[in-house]
């Protein structure tokens, strides 16, 4: 029989979570962004789950391709845009939108005929200062794809580098909307702006953010961007990665558990062995403390994450044995919880959860 570690993908709570973000934005369309596999709950499980968004939105060519060739006719929206122009005529060829955030897209653009319009998102930087042009270049920027034949519909769009603290002390949600505006006035065409964060904050700023399509990520799986909870957002858990203890040892104090002798007892503790590890996708740089359910019990890891296997205390929790049931995380267990104490993010574990872990779907 396979190793009981199992992410168990729950479909119903994609569809939930779509509605969810719809509901924060009352008459916008939606690109549900699926980049990394669906953030690696598999672009299958995604098409069921997202097949009330307006759109999919991703990075990965050959997998906007494969959407597609799996049956997707709704628009597909590639988010870096085109690298080159087998690009340009492949987006021409499956009707793929592009991001066109510097000018030397552009200029691939004007120099590539295309056998039929390509829609593109012309981005703005706002302040993340990541890709995008400047609200000063933006004008012009779209003056000159306008003038391009082959162009079709142009969406204006940013991406929010703070949007889960409404009033971030060096670049607040106001400010990026208010550079967005200035570098689009005079400029009709529709708006891409909210990513999760920004979804989740327009009840809050409907009169200010004004975007006719939402690009929810994070939030679509379960994840919060920061600002609450996920289940104070109303989201649920998309993935549950779950496993077994597959060893019990009995310790004394002074005793020590795993690599390095990192976690000594000071009293007498039962200590349960998990079959999950860092080759499974568990960060190995997990602490001592980060939570995990065993049995419906929140309890904790002790010492070092090896490849394989980790050690998680058993202290009150009097059902525990071997073949008890462990939650990672998932339900019972946001997934944020785990990825705070590791030091790190829910998106990170999501994308990471290695190959030879079972994948099902209820």
């Amino acid at each position: 029989m396979p190793r009981p570690i199992v992410a168990t993908i729950h479909v119903a709570a994609m569809q939930h979570n779509l509605a969810r973000a719809r509901a924060c934005a009352p008459g916008a369309k939606a690109w549900a962004v699926v980049k990394a596999n669906a953030y690696g709950h598999g672009l299958q499980r995604a098409l069921r789950g997202f097949a009330e968004a307006d759109g999919l939105a991703l990075i990965e060519f050959d997998n906007a391709v494969r959407l597609r060739a799996m049956g997707w006719t709704k628009p597909i929206l590639l988010l870096e845009g085109w690298f080159d122009a087998a690009d340009l005529h492949a987006m021409a060829e499956h009707g793929l939108e592009g991001a066109a955030h510097c000018i030397e897209q552009i200029a691939l653009l004007e120099r590539t005929p295309l056998a039929r319009p390509v829609d593109v998102h012309l981005k703005m930087n706002t302040g993340m200062n990541r890709l995008g042009f400047k609200p000063a270049q933006f004008g012009a920027a779209y003056a000159r794809l306008r003038a391009i034949p082959h162009v079709g519909r142009i969406t204006l769009m940013t991406h929010f580098a703070n949007a889960d603290e409404a009033a971030h002390e060096c670049l607040p949600i106001r400010e990026q909307i208010r550079r967005f505006n200035e570098g689009a006035a005079g400029i009709e065409a529709p708006r891409s702006l909210a990513n999760s964060a920004g979804v989740l904050r327009m009840p809050a700023l409907r009169d200010e953010l004004v975007s006719d399509w939402i690009r929810p990520g994070i939030m679509l799986y379960g994840g919060t961007p920061g600002g609450a909870s996920a289940d104070g957002y109303g989201l649920r858990p998309a993935m549950t990665l779950e496993s077994e203890l597959i060893g019990i040892q009995d310790i004394e104090a002074g005793d020590f558990v795993g690599y390095g002798s990192r976690f000594e007892a000071d009293r007498a503790m039962r200590i349960g062995t998990v079959a999950c590890g860092y080759a499974d996708g568990y960060p190995r740089h997990a602490p001592t403390g980060t939570p995990v359910m065993v049995d419906g019990v929140r309890t904790r890891t002790v010492g070092r994450v090896s490849m394989d296997m980790m050690a998680v205390d058993l202290t009150g929790i009097d059902t525990a044995r071997v073949g008890s049931r462990v939650v990672l995380w998932g339900e019972g267990l946001p997934i944020d919880d785990v990825a705070t104490s590791a030091g790190t993010i829910g998106y990170e574990l999501m994308c990471a959860v290695a190959q030879r872990v079972q994948v099902v779907e209820n």
